[in-house]
């Protein structure tokens, strides 16, 4: 006689909680490269990232001590809709929603050129 899940037995493994959201290496990447250019234009000094089931988030800051200087979530949820991506700015308001997380971080991109150029 087998035991209950011995040898034969296929014994379902315990199911897991809600899924979390996250970032794919790609996207990861493109984030943190604009991060290393605002740092290297000393724009930003810090970060933080943030995994729900709902959203992912990757917040940068000027000091560690305030809120984020600029915010990108990615919720899924969003993506038939006004796009997945989403950039905030220091006080909360909507910079720019997209399908492309390139176009969503245009504004941010825009801004180290400025940055540069002074």
């Amino acid at each position: 006689m087998v035991p209950h899940g011995g040898a034969g037995q296929v014994v379902p493994f315990p199911g897991r909680g809600a899924d979390q959201v996250g970032f794919e290496r790609a996207e990861l990447m493109r984030i943190l490269d604009l991060y290393g250019r605002m740092v290297a234009a000393g724009e930003w000094r810090d970060y933080a990232m943030d995994f729900t089931r709902h959203a992912a988030t990757f917040a940068a800051f000027r000091r560690a001590a305030e809120r984020p200087h600029a915010r990108v979530e990615k919720r899924p949820a969003l993506r038939g809709k006004q796009g997945m991506w989403t950039l905030f700015g220091e006080h909360g308001q909507v910079l720019k929603r997209g399908h492309d997380l390139a176009g969503v971080l245009a504004p941010m991109e825009r801004r180290l050129l400025k940055a540069v150029d002074d």
